[in-house]
């Protein structure tokens, strides 16, 4: 079963940058897309952003040219740099991997705690 740990969360200042960290353990890791979601209390998961093995990026509109995903298949980690941060970006934010349909559709069996991200105005 797939174990995730999410990491790097904090509180900012608007305008300010994070850098989430995302390993992942027992899953094939490269050849699986990442997606990095968030979620506020009463709220249903969003799909923030989404890498494929071959590295095509997705971004929801809202973080477009402010978040950028990467991950390195050595270390099985995927990250998040999280720039210019307003405070709707406050959430808690996860990752997980699987294949893109069911990481766009976030049909996943297995979640993280996620980190705490709080952009302060």
């Amino acid at each position: 079963q797939v174990q995730l740990a999410e990491s790097g969360g904090g509180l900012v200042q608007a305008g300010g940058s994070l850098r989430l960290s995302c390993t992942a353990s027992g899953t094939s890791f490269a050849a699986k897309t990442i997606g990095w979601y968030r979620q506020v209390p009463g709220s249903q998961r969003e799909l923030v952003a989404a890498i494929t093995p071959s590295g095509t990026t997705n971004y929801a509109e809202s973080v477009k040219g402010r978040f950028t995903i990467s991950r390195d298949n050595a270390k099985t980690t995927s990250y998040l740099q999280m720039n210019s941060l307003k405070p709707e970006d406050t959430a808690n934010y996860f990752c997980n991997t699987g294949s893109r349909a069911s990481i766009l559709a976030a049909n996943l069996s297995s979640w993280g705690q996620g980190t705490q991200v709080t952009v302060s105005s």
